[in-house]
């Protein structure tokens, strides 16, 4: 899993100082990640990755928009709020999901929505992404309480 990270690097790496992800490191991601690969660069491509920016403060936040709801990442520490970071990462079955490959890809490229909101605004939209993390979390309990 190591060689995940490090691939992904060397991809944001060249990518950035091309401007474009270049179609021999796009099959090597592709063949290394999979599906998870296919999904980030859609996400890429779709304009899914938001980063919003907060003045005066200057706090960032990442957002990647999927199918059920927005995923907030923390980049730096390789954090997601997906059901695959629950499940895949932090079983160590996989080091990145989706979300973070795309956003790492976005931010390399300059290829991400650039969301610029006051800091009175930094609570409310925090709270908002953690209420819909809260109402998936109580429907999945509820689906599981439902089976037993």
């Amino acid at each position: 899993m190591h060689g995940e990270d490090e691939l992904l690097a060397k991809a944001c790496l060249e990518a950035g100082r091309e401007g474009k992800l270049p179609e021999g490191l796009r099959r090597l991601l592709a063949q290394r990640f999979g599906r998870r690969f296919e999904n980030a660069w859609k996400a890429v491509v779709e304009g899914a990755v938001k980063k919003y920016v907060f003045q005066p403060s200057g706090r960032i936040v990442w957002i990647v928009v999927g199918k059920e709801r927005d995923y907030q990442l923390l980049p730096e520490v390789g954090y997601c709020t997906c059901d695959d970071y629950y499940y895949r990462v932090l079983d160590g079955e996989a080091l990145l999901c989706y979300h973070l490959i795309a956003q790492r890809l976005a931010e390399s490229l300059n290829r991400y929505e650039l969301v610029e909101a006051e800091d009175y605004l930094y609570e409310r939209l925090m709270e908002e992404w953690r209420h819909l993390k809260k109402e998936w979390f109580e429907e999945e309990a509820s689906i599981e309480k439902g089976k037993g």
